[in-house]
This record gives structure tokens, sequence and C-alpha cells, in this order.
């Protein structure tokens, strides 16, 4: 909902006794910051203690840590700063177990709060990190990227990479609120702004035809950075997960598999190409989801103008939509890997028109006929 008199946006995630509200601002008064902070946390059994914090961030978002550390002092809570290396290098083993250090040093009990100050990788180091020390403290997520803003913010999954295999080591951690500060995108580099843009899509492809179609008329001025219009898609994307994490909250329905559309093929193109390696997160997710509608086409599933509909609109963004090349034994590979499998088989998101996705099983040679495809622009 919109706040009357301002641009402020609530949208709560209803989950029972673990409901949160994300707030989507823009330029706002830290003096309300600091009480929704306060009121977020106030509202658990863990929050309500809540007196000291450790604020993770990166190398980039770190310059945004000392207006968080006078909010967070303004509502009553001490902290410091811990900062990783940016890149999705950080989500390891070897940087959980510095943060755990760090929160020994505090020293944090069962009410200290972990602030997650960045994009998608700060976010999930901290949150898994939040998930685990003394069997869970409070999350307050602060998401810098637009990304993070869409995306893994909202909805409590929380994880780091192995070598072989994104996201494998995780846990499902509700953050006790999100605060999104829309302006912090003026000063996100172009390729970070588009790699969230393909998230906003997907949500498009998977749940709703008219946003979908939004976009379609909207690409220059999100393109430029409008304000108003990227406020509108971030809460948009927001109500989009939050209806569907508040149905299948720990992925025990199939129901949240649906927001994995893309990603089958795009983590596995992370996998091969290594994390940092020459795609993105979002890139990958992008030429996923070309791939993967592609496939949807292979199996008579839609018609060939969805597709090109897609590929069209993430191109207008600037993503890439092709594999460019990648080694298709290495990227099967990588699918035998993907969390959704069952019983040995390699299983896909694909849309049934825009709007609606059903997951469904692929045999081999039609995952390899979808990897020929995808080869193409």
């Amino acid at each position: 909902m919109t706040t009357p008199g301002c641009s402020q946006r609530t949208i709560p995630v209803a989950l029972g006794p673990r409901a949160y509200e994300v707030r989507v601002v823009s330029d706002p008064d830290p003096a309300d910051f600091a009480a929704f902070l306060r009121r977020s946390l106030d509202a658990s059994w863990a929050g309500r203690g809540s007196r000291n914090a450790l604020i993770v961030a990166d190398s980039n978002t770190s310059a945004y840590a000392p207006g968080i550390q006078r909010i967070l002092e303004a509502a009553g809570i001490a902290n410091e700063l811990a900062t990783v290396p940016a890149g999705e290098a950080s989500k390891s083993l070897t940087q959980a177990s510095q943060l755990y250090e760090r929160m020994l040093r505090l020293p944090a009990d069962r009410h200290s709060v972990v602030v997650a100050l960045g994009g998608g990788v700060v976010g999930d180091l901290a949150g898994f990190v939040a998930a685990t020390f003394a069997r869970g403290v409070p999350l307050f997520m602060v998401p810098t990227s637009l990304l993070a803003q869409v995306d893994s913010s909202v909805g409590g999954k929380v994880g780091i990479n192995l070598p072989d295999a994104k996201n494998i080591v995780g846990a499902f951690h509700q953050p006790s609120g999100v605060w999104i500060d829309v302006a912090v995108l003026r000063t996100l580099p172009a390729r970070e702004l588009r790699c969230g843009l393909a998230e906003v899509v997907k949500y498009g492809v998977i749940l709703d035809q008219a946003f979908f179609e939004r976009l379609e008329s909207s690409v220059a001025p999100i393109l430029r950075g409008d304000p108003d219009i990227l406020g509108a898609i971030i809460a948009r994307s927001c109500e989009l997960k939050a209806e569907v994490v508040s149905k299948d909250e720990r992925e025990e329905t199939g129901l949240r598999a649906v927001l994995n559309f893309g990603h089958t093929v795009g983590h596995a193109i992370e996998a091969v190409e290594g994390y940092g390696g020459r795609y993105r997160h979002g890139e990958a997710v992008s030429i996923g989801m070309v791939a993967e509608a592609r496939l949807a086409g292979q199996l008579g599933w839609i018609d060939a103008e969805i597709p090109r509909r897609i590929q069209r609109l993430l191109a207008a963004f600037g993503l890439p939509t092709a594999l460019g090349g990648l080694d298709h034994d290495a990227l099967l590979a990588a699918m035998t890997r993907d969390k959704k499998n069952r019983g040995g088989k390699i299983r896909f998101v694909l849309p049934r028109r825009i709007g609606r996705v059903e997951l469904t099983d692929v045999d081999e040679t039609g995952i390899r006929r979808m990897l020929q495809l995808g080869d193409l622009a």
C-alpha cells in the first residue's frame, strides 16, 4: 500500500509469527528508518531485547555504513561494522566463519541483530550467519542493489556457495524487516541495475502478464532511473514474491519453485563460468530465461512469439540472451546438482503463457536441444 502524501510503500509478508514488512521509500527521514527498525525488531521476542548489532557490508557498500550506524544508535542499538570483499566469492564458509568470530567478539547473544547492508551476496551471507549463529538471531535487511531489493532480501532464503554448487548450503531465516531506499540506486553501476531488471522481468513472466506489459512499455524511463517508476516496479516485485512466500515459505508445496524460472540454466552458467566470472547473476538468469522459454516452445507449451517477447524485453534492458559458446556438457553436469531435481531428473520452471509457469522434468535430449538453441542470439 502507499502511505498518503508520500512515496512510501509498505508490503506485508504474511507468515504468522514470522510476519514482517518491506518498506519501499526514497530519500527517507533517518528518524523514520530508526522508528521502522525498532518497531520491526520489537515485534518478536528476540528482537525486543536487541541492544547490539553487527552490520555486514562489502567493500562497495561500506560507504553507507556510517549513516546506518547513526540510525541504529538512534534506535538504541550499539553496533560494529564487518566488511567482506565484494563479489560472489564472499558467499563462502571462510567468510561465514570470520563473521562468526566477529559475533563472538561483539559479544553477541540470541538478541543481537545482524544487519545486511548490501546486495544479494551480502544478504545471503549475513542472513546465513544470522540463521546459524546461536541457532538463529534477528536479521534486518537493507538491500542496496536492485536485484537484492526485488528478490533476495524478501523471502528468507539465505545461504552460501560451495565451489561446484551455488546456494547449496543454506537455511530459511526470515528477516525482522526490510528497508528499501530507491535513492541508493542513483549510484548503482548501470550493469548492476540491468542485472536487477532480469529478476523484475521474471516476475512478469511467472505471475503477472499486466506487469510484464508495463515493463515492455516503460523501458526508457526505467533505464533513466526514474524514481517513481523504479519505486513502483520494486514494490510490485516484492508484492508478487511476498504472495508466493506466504503460501509456500519453505518450498514444501512446490509453489515457491516458480520463482526459479531461468535459474536452472542461470545457476549452471554461474557454476561453469566460476563465481565472479564473465556473467553476473542477473545476466546468467537473463540467458536462462530465454533458453528455458525456448525449451517450453520445444515442448509445445507456448508459441514462438512468447520466447521472442521475453528475449526482446531483456535485450532492450541491455541484458545478454545467448549462451555464448559455453560448454554444453559442463552446463548439463552443473544442472544435475540443481536443488529442484528429484529422483535424478533435472527439473525446469517453464512458461505456459506470460503470467503462468509450471514445474516439469526434461530429459537429456531435450536439454541438449535447448542448449543448442541457447547459443543463438
